[in-house]
């Protein structure tokens, strides 16, 4: 259900963005240098000024590409930067991946931020992720993880969307204002097969040839041996021109067939083979 902030104008959104951050002791801000958290910490950064820590999980399932840019985007904010090592893949319900594989990610995050609190940031500061309004009604467990640590989404609360984030974005010249969406590696992966070091290292390497081939919105999704290559809609003639060279790209890095999806790249496209779609995350 949408928060009532949801239906306020844009100003009066971020007006009462600003006074809740404001009203926080200090902020620790679960930074993954995509689009919405990089909003929250620069808003963060905006009303809490030095009372704020960027947190980045550092795991199997971050590309070091991404990785290398969330240290770049906390200097450019320029707030301090804790990358903390997790290890989801210990926890067997990441591993088996069973559709709630989100909540156990972000479990991991939470509890790892717990037991070295000390280190990181006073324990009175608030925990804070970038959830947006975009995010409710879908398949999201990892917000079930954030309730039970009682990290907030200051996001939602004010009843920001995508739209609101990419926006405030623009105007506080922030890089990531038109960065296309992402999501961990893991999610290429479809429910119900297993993910270790080994497929999450694939298909990092698969991406990393249509990064270098210059398409911007792109998934490869793991299918065992056949990579499901997705582009953005307006990608898609260019990758059939250059199919031969994905083609030989993704079964250099250990795929045996590959095939582009007609459909092109959508959110959460694994999300179909849930079951349960449609309905509420599970509990």
């Amino acid at each position: 259900m949408l928060p009532a902030t949801a239906a306020l104008s844009y100003p009066d959104k971020i007006a009462d963005l600003r006074e809740r951050l404001g009203s926080l002791p200090g902020a620790v801000v679960a930074f993954s240098g995509g689009v919405d958290s990089t909003a929250l910490l620069a808003a963060c950064a905006e009303s809490l000024g030095d009372r704020v820590v960027a947190v980045t999980a550092d795991s199997p399932s971050l590309p070091r590409v991404e990785l290398r840019e969330a240290e770049v985007l906390a200097q450019e904010i320029d707030v301090r930067h804790v990358v903390l090592p997790t290890d989801e893949l210990s926890r067997r319900g990441y591993r088996d991946n069973a559709g709630d594989r989100c909540y156990h990610c972000k479990k991991e995050l939470f509890v790892k931020v717990a037991e070295r609190r000390a280190e990181i940031a006073p324990s009175e500061w608030v925990v804070v992720y970038g959830a947006i309004t975009d995010d409710l009604g879908d398949h999201r467990p990892g917000q079930d993880a954030a309730r039970e640590h009682g990290v907030r989404a200051p996001l939602i609360e004010a009843g920001m969307s995508k739209d609101d984030v990419r926006r405030y974005s623009r105007e506080r010249g922030l890089r990531t204002a038109d960065k296309p969406s992402f999501a961990c590696l893991s999610s290429r992966v479809p429910y119900g097969s297993p993910i270790d070091r080994a497929v999450l290292a694939r298909v990092e390497a698969a991406e990393d040839v249509l990064r270098e081939l210059g398409f911007r919105q792109f998934r490869v999704r793991h299918h065992d041996q056949l990579a499901r290559v997705e582009v953005g809609p307006d990608e898609m003639a260019r990758a059939f021109q250059a199919r031969e060279a994905i083609g030989r790209g993704l079964k250099a890095v250990g795929y045996t067939f590959v095939t582009l999806d007609m459909f092109g790249y959508r959110t959460g496209s694994m999300n179909a083979l849930l079951p349960t779609r449609g309905m509420e995350s599970p509990r």
